[in-house]
């Protein structure tokens, strides 16, 4: 169902993930900032993102596709996202596990990644659901996924266990094959 190809608008490429872009993503993800509402800070250290490229990012590519997101105009690598938990059955998937780097952030990146992305779900693989779901206290990745246009589901309650033993209460958001004409509209005017 999913490929690993080249996706690009005017202004990024979404390559998918190889070791190559482990050092650029080192580099870009030291700020500690950039963790604070995600589970594991991958760019820790050379180890850390390692033990993530070879487990995490690299697990059963029929149900993800990880990718480098750069920037044309640099040549750099601006960070990285994934399409995943791909549900062949329901034809849904998530777009999450997103970080850009603090010199890309309120740029056009986010926006030129999530709108591949989204293309590809609704018109490559023909999915009628797309979620998404961040801290519910990250008001910044909150904001971000509303300005997409996506629809605020709610709020699941204790549902993910954070390493430091606490819960994570989750907001969610979708957009389903409907509103995406819609949001696709909008989404190329910011473009």
């Amino acid at each position: 169902m999913l490929s690993k190809q080249t996706l690009e608008s005017s202004r990024i490429r979404l390559v998918p993930l190889a070791s190559e872009h482990l050092p650029e993503l080192l580099r870009c993800g030291k700020d500690s900032e950039l963790w604070k509402w995600v589970f594991t800070n991958y760019c820790r250290d050379q180890r850390t993102i390692e033990q993530w490229f070879y487990g995490s990012a690299q697990f059963d590519e029929s149900e993800q596709l990880v990718v480098a997101i750069i920037d044309k105009a640099s040549g750099k690598v601006a960070g990285n996202t994934r399409l995943f938990r791909v549900d062949k059955l329901n034809l849904s998937a998530e777009i999450g596990h997103t970080f850009v780097a603090t010199q890309f952030q309120r740029t056009h990146i986010n926006t030129h990644a999530k709108y591949l992305l989204l293309k590809y779900a609704f018109e490559a693989i023909g999915l009628v659901r797309v979620q998404f779901q961040t801290h519910e206290q990250n008001q910044k990745s909150r904001d971000a996924i509303t300005r997409l246009g996506a629809q605020f589901e709610g709020i699941s309650l204790k549902d993910r266990r954070l390493p430091n033993g606490n819960y994570r209460n989750t907001a969610r958001f979708s957009i389903t094959d409907e509103m995406w004409s819609d949001v696709k509209m909008n989404l190329e005017a910011k473009l």
